[in-house]
């Protein structure tokens, strides 16, 4: 009879054995395992081969100890104080509960199993005392730290030691670069860890004023004296790989950088001012820039919409709206539902924001001089079966976006049009006429963002008599207010607001016989088109924005 006992199995064969990776992908993560000495589950990750939640939550079903729920932990102050601050970036780790009299450390770790970490946390408890481990991803244990401990990079304090001394301004060569490598990893990890979606520094004749776009709208964060701009904007150029000689010309660049445990992408954009160079940083973060469809916020309808509009196996998909309507994360998420294994994905973009895997993304060469035109031919002779093309800008690509729609490929796109509806005039001045977009249309979507109420601060207000009449508002209705959750602004995230014309076989017929934008306004009504006015409204009635945003945003007049 054989006593041994069976052989544990590794991790990577547990995951293949439960489908969250294949052979093939096991493989490539083993070799470059080998290279990196990484843990293999953390370069399944960053391989793009898994996230990090679904690692996460295989370990915790085999190891011996449950998954950490940060989101709604609020860590004890005799915890947080076992721990300094330092120790607890340095292991990874997070102090929740110390419970006293049953002599136990409950703890939040990246690796539960880390000798160094259970060690340090042993010495700094009395003898006898228990460790309950649960686990937690790398960036949930920066996020939480920041979150309970405040901040370890004290910009303010930063600030202050590399004010330039005494009137003169004279500072150091060595001062100043070291200060300013510091002022700009906090800069950087600060918006990262606001939400902001971009950094502008913009330099006045007297002072450098710093601002966030935060949920839409700038916020000014900070002002500094102008003779610090000099030293961040050059390092800032250097860690985004422009030439700091040249301050007359407008530059582009990028970098990267490791905030929270993630990886961070920066697109970084210079402009030459009356007093000196205008740099804007464009934050693009990948854990928050896709979404999957049902994590956009959209009614159920209006996924159902769009995934039966997703059946139709050839046909321009078209969104609308402005800049910074979050158009291409809509696009991006209507990608997502598609099967890239089964099928062949491209993407022309003006650059690339969000490399995904399993797509082949292609970002336009100025130095080639290749435009969408040229991209859209050369797509098409690499047998595609979706196409996503970035923005549809001018009559070459409008034509090329209709003829790979007419030769059987998915084609999705982007177009500056102020409604569903107003796209078709928009096509028409780029020579496309209603008879081609016939049979060859599958829909078009207009899109906003509104700010989205804060959840622990919106209050309700009575309507007025005026806005009862005027819109068919409810008696109360929401309105922003302001805490320290939302810093004091009543808003915090956003929501999509969507009006989808979904193409008919009644409205093609229309289109064939050229039918005015009146007509086929009407014909959509009969089909339940709403407009993007009845989007907002609806959001409010339903408590999700205040009407104040709502108008801010949208015409609220209904038109269409």
């Amino acid at each position: 009879m054989n006593l041994t006992p069976p052989r544990p199995q590794r991790l990577g064969e547990r995951l293949l054995a439960n489908q969250h990776i294949d052979r093939d992908q096991l493989r490539i993560a083993l070799l470059e395992q080998q290279q990196t000495r990484q843990r293999l589950g953390q370069t399944l990750v960053q391989l793009g081969f898994m996230d990090e939640a679904t690692l996460l939550d295989h370990l915790a079903e085999t190891l011996p100890c449950p998954r950490a729920q940060l989101d709604a932990s609020i860590p004890s102050a005799q915890a947080l104080a076992l721990c300094p601050v330092e120790q607890a970036r340095l292991h990874r780790l997070l102090p929740l509960v110390l419970d006293a009299a049953r002599q136990t450390l409950v703890v939040a770790m990246v690796d539960v199993n880390d000798p160094a970490a259970l060690s340090y946390l042993r010495h700094r408890l009395s003898p006898g005392s228990r460790i309950e481990a649960q686990l937690a991803g790398e960036g949930e244990i920066e996020t939480a730290i920041d979150r309970h401990y405040g901040h370890a990079l004290a910009i303010d304090r930063l600030l202050l030691a590399c004010e330039p001394p005494g009137a003169s301004g004279n500072w150091p060569d060595s001062s100043r670069q070291a200060s300013a490598i510091q002022v700009v990893d906090a800069l950087l990890s600060d918006a990262v860890k606001c939400n902001a979606s971009d950094i502008h520094f913009e330099p006045e004749s007297t002072s450098l004023r710093i601002r966030y776009r935060i949920d839409g709208r700038l916020q000014s964060i900070r002002t500094l004296h102008r003779t610090l701009w000099p030293a961040l904007c050059g390092r800032l150029k250097v860690l985004a790989g422009m030439n700091i000689a040249e301050q007359r010309l407008p530059q582009d660049g990028h970098l990267q950088q490791k905030i929270a445990g993630r990886q961070i992408d920066f697109r970084a954009a210079t402009h030459p001012t009356l007093h000196g160079e205008n740099l804007v940083l464009r934050i693009l973060d990948r854990q928050k820039g896709i979404l999957p469809l049902p994590a956009l916020g959209l009614s159920p309808h209006q996924t159902g919409q769009l995934e039966q509009m997703l059946t139709r196996p050839q046909g321009l998909l078209l969104i609308t709206g402005p800049t910074g309507s979050g158009k291409t994360t809509t696009l991006y998420s209507l990608l997502g539902t598609l099967d890239s294994s089964a099928s062949h994905i491209m993407t022309l973009e003006d650059p690339v924001e969000y490399p995904l895997p399993h797509l082949r993304q292609t970002s336009l060469n100025e130095t080639a001089k290749m435009g969408f035109a040229d991209g859209i031919r050369s797509m098409l002779r690499q047998d595609p079966d979706v196409m996503l093309i970035g923005e549809i800008r001018d009559d070459e690509t409008a034509a090329m976006a209709i003829r790979a729609a007419t030769t059987g490929h998915q084609v999705f796109s982007t177009l500056h049009a102020h409604s569903a509806i107003g796209a078709f005039a928009r096509l028409a001045d780029l020579g496309i006429s209603s008879r081609r977009l016939s049979d060859n249309l599958i829909g078009i979507v207009a899109q906003r963002l509104v700010r989205r109420l804060c959840p622990q601060c919106s209050q309700t207000r009575a309507s007025t008599p005026q806005e009862r009449q005027q819109w068919n508002l409810p008696e109360q209705i929401p309105q922003a207010v302001g805490c320290p959750a939302c810093h004091g602004l009543g808003y915090r995230g956003r929501l999509p607001l969507l009006e989808i014309l979904r193409i008919t076989p009644t409205i093609d017929r229309l289109l064939a016989d050229h039918a005015s934008s009146a007509q086929l306004l009407a014909e959509a009504r009969l089909s339940g088109f709403s407009n993007l006015s009845a989007a907002a409204l609806d959001a409010v009635c339903g408590g999700q924005t205040s009407l104040e945003e709502a108008g801010r945003v949208v015409d609220l007049g209904g038109g269409d």
